[in-house]
């Protein structure tokens, strides 16, 4: 087994008697669960580049035929493990969102609370987009996508928070804040993570001050 995370794995046996693949009922849900939770573990801790198919398998307790079932590609795995920490992330965003209602300076104060505790949890390695597009600099990769898709829809939020919080320059916000929130990410990795919320709370309440209502900012 290479390391070229694009190839199609070996081939997935037959199912005897059987032609095409079946839709997997609740337990086989259950099953492809377990081995996107194997394979986002790995990918996270050691790299996706590093992790191969056969440690996936091992880590998930299933033999090669069940894996094949579910997962053809390791492109496609990949996938699956970025969608669903999207998935994770966007739950969060609206579930402050929903809590803070109209109150923006409130839901950037919880959202920099989030990623505050975010960093300081065990194992914590940055950000899987970021760590995943380092991995990945094709634009037009189906990884990158992934990436792409999930960051447009996080400025996007972003940008509609810092509208909500008074700024007269939403979407130029939303890039400043995006850095900012990137950059705890690395700080919360390579440094204290501790210091992370307070600073980048001051850091978010900052960008938001510099785009009040009423003034101008030189693109």
């Amino acid at each position: 087994m290479t390391n070229e995370p694009d190839q199609t794995f070996d081939a997935a046996p037959e199912h005897p008697g059987r032609g095409g693949e079946r839709r997997p009922g609740p337990r086989g849900a259950v099953t492809r669960e377990r081995i996107l939770s194997a394979a986002s573990e790995l990918f996270y801790a050691h790299g996706i580049h590093a992790t191969s198919a056969d440690r996936i398998i091992e880590r998930a307790d299933v033999t090669k035929v069940t894996f094949y079932r579910h997962f053809r590609t390791k492109v496609d795995v990949i996938v699956a493990y970025l969608e669903r920490q999207a998935a994770r992330e966007a739950e969060a965003v609206t579930g402050v969102r929903e809590f803070v209602g109209s109150d923006g300076g409130k839901a950037f104060a919880l959202l920099a609370q989030g990623i505050g505790a975010e960093t300081c949890r065990p194992g914590f390695r940055g950000c899987s987009f970021i760590n995943a597009a380092a991995e990945y600099p094709d634009p037009a990769h189906p990884v990158r996508v992934v990436v792409d898709r999930h960051r447009a829809w996080f400025a996007t939020e972003l940008a509609d928070m810092a509208r909500g919080a008074g700024a007269d320059a939403p979407d130029l916000a939303a890039d400043e804040l995006m850095m900012l929130r990137d950059g705890a990410m690395v700080n919360g990795y390579l440094s204290d993570a501790d210091r992370v919320s307070s600073a980048l709370a001051r850091a978010f309440r900052a960008v938001i001050e510099s785009h009040g209502a009423g003034r101008s900012r030189s693109s």
